[in-house]
């Protein structure tokens, strides 16, 4: 089975070497699966059209469409990211098989001022079919940036799968989240639910 290649962006801050997607990163990369885990410009003070410009980039760098599945990963502030990317105008060449928004903050979250551009996306459902073939929803009970009814709100409007996670936070390295086994199935091939680590 051809691995797809993952684009797997973080959030905030950046995600740190014990975290989750380091952690995938290494194990797709050990099975011989492409992978490119950028970092942001400025992850501690993020600029929403810098961050914009370097996705866009890192995407256009992705294989071919129909070369590998083309599969991005994204956590924490890179959801509301990716949403911004995906209500903005279209490109088929960056169009992606798979996504899969991890924990991100609710869209109008207003306790973050770091984060205050990337809020309120546009939530098209529409914009979000064409961004990606497909895309799911991830978040854990108890997310401080993100209630269960905040994310099945947004799940409902994106018209996306949900998966919630019992006991499972902000799906970080402070829950506990540094291998986590189900992701990286996920990844490999599109397996779900997601479950704990």
């Amino acid at each position: 089975m051809t691995l797809p290649h993952a684009l797997i962006l973080h959030g905030l801050g950046g995600s740190g070497p014990t975290h989750w997607q380091n952690w995938l990163a290494g194990e797709l990369a050990h099975h011989g699966g492409a992978v490119d885990l950028p970092q942001f410009s400025a992850p501690d003070a993020p600029e929403l059209p810098v961050w914009l410009a370097e996705l866009r980039s890192h995407l256009a760098a992705m294989p071919e469409a129909g070369a590998a599945e083309r599969v991005v990963v994204a956590h924490s502030l890179a959801g509301l990211l990716w949403l911004h990317h995906a209500a903005g105008q279209f490109d088929e060449a960056l169009r992606v098989d798979r996504v899969l928004l991890v924990a991100p903050p609710a869209p109008d979250f207003a306790d973050e001022p770091l984060i205050s551009g990337f809020l309120h996306p546009a939530l098209d459902p529409t914009a979000v079919r064409r961004a990606a073939v497909s895309t799911r929803l991830v978040v854990g009970e108890g997310d401080p940036y993100c209630t269960l009814p905040q994310a099945k709100a947004l799940a409902e409007e994106l018209r996306v799968d949900l998966d919630v996670i019992v006991g499972g936070a902000h799906l970080n390295v402070d829950a506990g989240y540094g291998p986590w086994g189900a992701v990286l199935k996920w990844v490999r091939s599109g397996r779900v639910p997601l479950t704990p680590r």
